[in-house]
């Protein structure tokens, strides 16, 4: 099976609804460049390739491709990488696409430059001017580095209707990280009522790939999760929600144990996602309205109420 691919992963997937402009695609975009920093990647070891359908869709129109055949005009032209371009070429015949018109797509898909790309649509080419904007807003977000405009990008699925693009390594050693792109016809084609959109897909196989290849993958052994909070049988489990729920609304991160487990058992899991503290409701100090509270780094046990439980832990 091809590195990085498999036959199901995990995927993260954003989108906005309802905007218009470009300023949805810089959004989107930057989510992403934010994430690939988090994880410990630069511009220098991936980057985003940034194209838009329209400029193809232009360029088809004024070589007199009809528009029902665009769409399957962009899934050949994605496969150009990923298959010998005799048989891409082939495939346009059967399409019915001109020698003519297959060479002028072939040489439009090589260019990398926007300048370049303006020579060859126009300067009036609508498709361009939100491509213009984009990367000027990439600017004004600090991720135009991590941006590369590439005529060749128009990614395979046929509803995209805009800007498209796609995360790379610049290594050129593994398939595309992510990608997505304006899709505003989309519901139309549910028989709904078309509505603007755009948004990305980002699974987790190429990334865990890249990220293992740069010694970049996080350890999962522990969870870091501050506060375990337990309850020592069914009739209390209430009592340690509402604790869980009142650490929570202070900003702590708290596993509540959804089953009833032995002391040993807990004190394992504490281990397990590396709990600062432990927070234990029990028949004898609920009686009293208190909970057991330990701190597991100092080894100190107290009882307290959820009031003073609270006030212990906030800000900490």
């Amino acid at each position: 099976m091809t590195r990085g691919r498999r036959r199901e992963h995990y995927q993260w997937n954003m989108d906005v609804w309802g905007v218009e402009g470009i300023s949805a695609e810089a959004e989107l975009l930057s989510a992403i460049t934010s994430f690939f920093k988090n994880v410990g990647l630069t511009g220098e070891d991936v980057g985003i390739k940034v194209n838009s359908r329209g400029a193809l869709k232009e360029i088809l129109t004024g070589l007199g491709v009809p528009e029902e055949k665009f769409a399957a005009t962009c899934v050949l032209v994605d496969k150009l990488e990923k298959l010998p371009r005799q048989a891409i070429e082939a495939e346009m015949e059967k399409l019915g696409l001109s020698t003519e018109v297959i060479d002028r797509i072939i040489d439009v898909l090589q260019i990398k430059d926007l300048d370049e790309m303006t020579k060859a649509v126009g300067q009036n080419s609508p498709a361009l001017s939100d491509l213009r904007k984009l990367f000027s807003l990439a600017e004004a977000y600090g991720y135009a580095d991590w941006l590369v405009f590439d005529a060749s990008v128009v990614r395979g699925l046929s509803y995209y209707t805009g800007i498209v693009f796609e995360g790379f390594d610049r290594k050129g050693e593994f398939r595309a990280i992510c990608g997505g792109g304006r899709y505003d016809k989309l519901l139309g084609t549910f028989g709904g009522e078309d509505l603007p959109a755009v948004g990305f897909g980002f699974g987790d196989a190429v990334i865990a790939e890249l990220l293992m290849s740069k010694g970049l993958m996080p350890s999962f052994k522990s969870a870091n999760i501050p506060v375990v909070v337990s309850a020592f049988d069914e009739k209390l489990y209430p009592v340690a929600a509402e604790v869980a729920s009142k650490l929570r609304a202070i900003g702590q991160r708290v596993d509540l144990l959804l089953d009833i487990k032995k002391t040993k058992q807990v004190l394992k899991h504490t281990e397990r996602v590396s709990a600062a503290y432990w927070v234990n409701v029990a028949p004898q100090e609920w009686e009293n309205k208190q909970v057991v509270f330990k701190d597991l780094d100092k080894r100190e046990q107290s009882e307290m109420t959820i009031e003073q439980l609270v006030e212990r832990l906030q800000g900490v």
